[in-house]
């Protein structure tokens, strides 16, 4: 039976790519370079923040210059990280059929710890989410399993109980690493030239409610 839900946080629980396009943005503005589009920031996001930032600037990110530009647009990316971002349309009724079944979800993320606890205390899920484990928590992050062992662990479930939910094959490959189901979203921040249907997810979903009749079937099964 299934008895807790992980999600990955941007791109499958948290639509943050605005708030990301934001930052960019102004931070290119001031430099007096071309402004980048929603959908170029959003297919970059799952790669992290010199993804996002590598988009607008062209300089070697190995570099000193590249380290202060990216200090500086994760500071102010921490000053408005919650100022756009919302639940992906859908996600708030996935949260509350997932509680009303008396299942427990958490958090299994590559975000790091500074941005995730007060981004899921202003979105209001911090003290709905049995836990959050971000790579700071562990030594070695996703595709490795120790993050999803961790979040098994601090919910007192079995890896084999649980679904994890994801929109990036890394995610898929720490599910399946960690011996459990996977969901591939859709939904999510997929490039182009990827696809979901791709990664050998256990079960794919086009949006957020798909989530529910699976975990409704899952839990009863």
């Amino acid at each position: 039976m299934l008895h807790a839900v992980l999600f990955d946080l941007d791109g499958t629980l948290l639509d943050t790519a605005a708030d990301f396009t934001a930052v960019l943005n102004g931070m290119l503005d001031e430099h007096k370079r071309p402004q980048q589009s929603y959908d170029a920031v959003r297919q970059s996001v799952s790669d992290g923040a010199r993804a996002v930032l590598g988009l607008g600037f062209d300089q070697a990110q190995e570099s000193d210059d590249f380290a202060l530009l990216l200090s500086e647009f994760l500071d102010r990316y921490l000053a408005r990280l919650s100022i756009s971002t919302t639940l992906f349309p859908g996600m708030a009724e996935v949260l509350t059929h997932i509680e009303s079944l008396n299942l427990k979800w958490g958090i299994v993320t590559n975000k790091p710890s500074r941005y995730t606890e007060p981004l899921l205390a202003a979105m209001q899920l911090s003290t709905r989410c049995g836990t959050a484990i971000c790579p700071d928590h562990v030594k070695h992050r996703k595709p490795h399993p120790e993050p999803i062992y961790l979040a098994c662990k601090e919910l007192d479930c079995l890896p084999a109980n649980t679904l994890y939910v994801g929109d990036h094959k890394r995610d898929i490959d720490a599910g399946h690493n960690a011996s459990m189901r996977t969901v591939a979203c859709r939904y999510g921040y997929i490039s182009h030239d990827d696809s979901a249907d791709n990664w050998g997810a256990t079960y794919i979903v086009d949006t957020p409610a798909d989530l529910i009749p699976l975990i409704s079937q899952l839990q009863q099964s």
